[in-house]
């Protein structure tokens, strides 16, 4: 994928995931929440024994928006402790 297609899926996984936790973020947050949320649902789709982000589908939209939440969660839990 192209750098402007990563952007793109990544903001609209950050969107996503920002709606489903509860939060309202800036567009560049949610851009980096979805592709460091990509990043990490790949590597826990990776654990399973599944494969990760593997273009601009469902599938990676959803492995993409497991890894966003899961994400906010760990740092709203950082963030109370």
């Amino acid at each position: 994928m192209s750098i402007l297609i990563y952007i793109i899926f990544g903001a609209l996984v950050g969107w996503v995931a920002s709606m489903i936790m509860g939060g309202a973020n800036g567009l560049l947050i949610d851009i980096i929440v979805g592709m460091i949320g990509a990043s990490l649902g790949g590597w826990i789709m990776d654990y399973f024994g599944k494969s990760g982000v593997t273009g601009f589908n469902i599938y990676s939209f959803l492995v993409a928006l497991l890894g966003a939440v899961v994400l906010i969660a760990v740092v709203r839990a950082l963030r109370r402790s």
